[in-house]
């Protein structure tokens, strides 16, 4: 079994997920609205979204007969918050870095 960070970065490494999930930012969505922008069949639009149901980032609500998606703002900022620790951890890499590279020129400076 898939963790859920790898489902919802799998669901939104696809452009037309990732347009779907940015519409659904704006508030629900019924699939016929969802789909329309794309010009893609129902269909299609359909595996889109069940991609994006199994990663929990979105969700089907209930409106009398209607079915719309809405997001899963919760899920969302949790693989937001994955991506704010991988950028801490680089600029903490980047800040040793730049330490060292700063020792080792002020080594040569002094060694001339």
């Amino acid at each position: 079994m898939e963790d859920s960070l790898s489902l919802k970065l799998a669901a939104l490494a696809d452009p037309t997920r990732r347009a779907i999930v940015a519409r659904l930012a704006r508030g629900e969505a019924s699939v016929s609205e969802l789909q329309k922008p794309f010009g893609i069949s129902q269909p299609a639009i359909s595996k889109h979204l069940k991609v994006l149901e199994r990663a929990g980032l979105i969700e089907q609500g209930r409106v009398g007969q209607s079915r719309p998606r809405r997001l899963r703002v919760d899920a969302l900022r949790a693989t937001g918050a994955w991506f704010d620790q991988v950028a801490d951890l680089w600029r903490d890499s980047f800040d040793r870095l730049d330490a060292l590279l700063m020792e080792t020129e002020n080594d040569d400076v002094e060694h001339r």
